[in-house]
């Protein structure tokens, strides 16, 4: 008997984690949120732990012709981090994983390791154990980050209401555009070895892609003002894939204006000089790791004039959709075309 054969490309990402997963019933009566959201919500008594993991693997995530290892060490754990964060948790401990081949000294591992070690200095953060194996496939890295929060300060991705406002923090776009930048120089190397990189004008943009930073920062600020997002998620996959993410959780629509978006002026410039719309950047370029949240109406004043928070729009009825408004008032539906995984 004939077997349909599905292509793994034609569900993506959250298709085949959503049907391989489908089946399962939570058991424990600890285990608070399972699969969905930023991170994982276990009730640990007075508080909630967050547990959330990342896979990174060479040749899919990063390309060793540019990444430093240690650039690449700092990453793997700032992109964790930032999903703890995305749940308005304090990140607390780390646990690593890493496959590597027989093509990687001692002294190369270590200078992932000693990337992996700044991050935790940065972020306060636990480095608690792990696993090392062979591989030959290139590198693997396999990151678990584990945080905690008081439960009346945890934010979902499933809160937005009709009227929230939209908010994100930081620049939008920057990392992709470094990103054109690190392939256009690899692309000079292969053909021609003894070039040097020329990415003087570019640090900026170029250090957005290789060493991201988590928006910690703006949790602590938010829990200080004792302001909980009613939603809230980090920008990985791009601006426009998160809000499809929040609204489909939240089942809302959202209204973004294009004026309001926050762009680099350095991320313009590269934009322009790419041949690319800079909108493209900022809504589907991915990898910035800020991150976007929705806040009721009567928080606006505890940050309208926090100097790194942008106000983008507002959330509105699920019926009116996902909607971007240009600069010339015109309304057009927004796509979600951020970095695919299949």
């Amino acid at each position: 008997m004939d077997s349909k054969r599905t292509e793994i490309k034609d569900l993506g990402e959250f298709g085949l984690i959503e049907r391989l997963t489908k089946s399962f019933v939570n058991k424990q009566k600890s285990t608070h949120k399972g699969i969905g959201d930023d991170a994982a919500v276990i009730d640990s008594g007075e508080k909630f732990q967050v547990v959330t993991s990342d896979l990174l693997t060479e040749g899919i995530h990063f390309d060793l012709t540019y990444m430093p290892l240690i650039h690449l060490g700092y990453k793997s754990i700032v992109v964790n981090v930032s999903d703890v964060a995305a749940m308005n948790a304090k990140p607390t401990q780390v646990i690593v994983s890493i496959g590597i081949s027989n093509r990687f000294s001692v002294e190369a591992v270590e200078e992932i390791y000693s990337g992996i070690a700044a991050a935790c200095d940065q972020y306060n953060v636990d480095l608690v154990g792990g696993d090392t194996t062979s591989s030959a496939s290139g590198l693997i890295i396999s990151v678990t980050a584990l945080g905690e929060v008081d439960k009346k300060q945890i934010a979902y991705r499933d809160g937005a209401k009709e009227n929230d406002v939209v908010c994100v923090t930081g620049d939008l776009g920057a990392a992709y555009t470094g990103l054109q930048v690190l392939n256009r120089e690899k692309a000079e190397f292969l053909s021609n070895p003894d070039m040097q990189p020329k990415l003087n004008n570019y640090e900026y943009i170029v250090q957005r892609q290789l060493k991201p930073d988590a928006r910690t920062d703006i949790m602590f600020e938010l829990k200080e003002l004792n302001l909980v997002p009613t939603a809230m998620i980090d920008i990985s996959d791009g601006l426009a894939s998160e809000l499809f993410h929040i609204c489909k959780s939240s089942k809302v629509g959202v209204n973004i204006f294009e004026d309001k978006l926050p762009l680099d002026r350095r991320t313009q410039e590269a934009a322009v000089e790419f041949n690319i719309d800079p909108v493209t950047c900022m809504l589907n370029g991915g990898e910035d790791y800020e991150l976007l949240f929705t806040i009721a109406q009567d928080d606006f004043k505890k940050i309208e004039n926090h100097a790194d928070i942008h106000f983008i729009g507002y959330i509105t009825d699920e019926s009116k959709g996902l909607n971007l408004v240009t600069k010339q008032e015109n309304v057009v539906p927004l796509q979600a075309q951020g970095w695919e995984h299949f």
